[in-house]
């Protein structure tokens, strides 16, 4: 499983540099958010019935979100147990895994900036036109990585590459990749690519500057307790799904290679403010739909936080009770 979303929802093809629609409302990104903002750090079980109705409230149709919960079962995302007529689903472990470093990687992204040796990663592969599958996978993976296509088989990232990325890969095209860590050599005003070109800034920066214009309004409402119930869930699942392709599309892109005031910090402080903000109101919301379909504690039901995602969310990547399914 490299993620429990799909990476086209972000990059749709591969000329396709960023999201056609900043927001996304796949049904499944849907799922996956709504699952891991309430369930991720102690995998609980929540009633399929549940999962319906709190989809529902997001403009998913029953028929919809049923298809939706079956596919994920399907790929390893979720998995399903039944108590005579009535279902439930959690996260998989693998999951969780996946979620509670990946929530992690997403807040920690846009923390101070690091300090950069000016050496890129570049990772050259050359794969036969018919390997689609392979071709494909290998794209998704290095665009997962934070890696952008300089070239069509020359893909780049400012940072080193970690023991566990440098496994993923060798294991999927060690005998057609090839890669190397160096400087950029200028050769002239006009002549050749400068690295960063591989990401379209500008198009980023406008990017961050939608999500800031669409969230900063809120923070009143916020402040002074007035967004509840459905409203609270509906946003907080919205910022989080908005703001999960942030990082992805800036990679902690070196600042010093940026123009002045990159807004990466202040989209996160922003993020911050609405999803801590509503996670009290949206985990009450929560819990009184799920308890219309199950008289079981919902105590494990739990909204967790920025702070919470920053210390890795440690309990998901622990085995979990069965609960007695």
């Amino acid at each position: 499983m490299t993620s429990p979303y799909d990476i086209e929802e972000i990059f749709p093809d591969d000329a396709v540099r960023l999201p056609r629609r900043q927001s996304g409302k796949s049904p499944q990104g849907l799922t996956v958010t709504l699952m891991a903002d309430y369930t991720l750090s102690t995998r609980a079980w929540l009633p399929s019935a549940a999962i319906v109705a709190l989809l529902a409230e997001a403009g998913v149709s029953h028929a919809g979100a049923r298809t939706t919960i079956s596919r994920l079962a399907r790929r390893g995302v979720l998995e399903g147990s039944r108590q005579g007529r009535n279902s439930s689903y959690r996260l998989t472990a693998p999951a969780a895994v996946n979620l509670a470093a990946g929530g992690r990687s997403i807040v920690a992204a846009a923390a101070a900036d690091e300090p950069w040796d000016h050496q890129w990663t570049l990772i050259a592969f050359s794969l036969p036109q018919d390997e689609v599958a392979q071709r494909r996978e290998l794209r998704s993976r290095l665009r997962w990585f934070g890696c952008a296509p300089l070239y069509d088989g020359l893909w780049i990232s400012p940072h080193d590459l970690t023991d566990k990325i440098r496994a993923h890969l060798a294991e999927l095209a060690s005998d057609t990749m090839t890669v190397f860590r160096a400087s950029h050599v200028e050769l002239g005003d006009s002549t050749g690519r400068n690295p960063l070109d591989a990401w379209d800034t500008t198009a980023i920066a406008r990017h961050y500057d939608d999500f800031i214009r669409r969230w900063r309004p809120l923070l009143p409402d916020i402040r002074a307790a007035r967004i509840t119930g459905v409203e609270a869930v509906r946003a907080r699942t919205e910022v989080m799904d908005t703001y999960r392709r942030l990082p992805i599309l800036d990679p902690r892109l070196p600042l010093r290679l940026l123009p002045p005031d990159w807004p990466r910090e202040s989209a996160r402080d922003l993020f911050t403010a609405v999803y801590d903000g509503l996670a009290g109101p949206a985990q009450d919301h929560v819990r009184a739909v799920a308890s219309r379909f199950t008289t079981d504690p919902l105590t494990d039901v739990h909204a967790h936080t920025v702070a919470d995602m920053l210390g890795g969310l440690r309990y998901a990547l622990e085995p979990v009770a069965d609960q007695g399914r």
